[in-house]
């Protein structure tokens, strides 16, 4: 089955949505693998930071049927 146009486009914005949540898990490893006794008071905003991101992807997913 062939995508439509609004689908490639909402698909493409799906993409941005796991991408931020990516780079902000990204950040979270980096920490806990580099910089831990220095960086770990980053690791709650990160922690909250991931949390939205995930929330924002998660409901943009739900209003979607074809990206399940």
């Amino acid at each position: 089955m062939a995508l439509t146009e609004e689908q490639k486009a909402i698909k493409k914005e799906f993409a941005g949505y796991k991408r931020k949540v990516n780079e902000i898990a990204g950040e979270i490893h980096d920490i806990v693998e580099d910089t831990i006794w220095v960086d770990y008071v980053k690791l709650p905003d990160l922690s909250q930071k991931v949390e939205e991101a995930m929330k924002d992807l998660i409901a943009f997913k739900a209003q979607h049927d074809f990206l399940k």
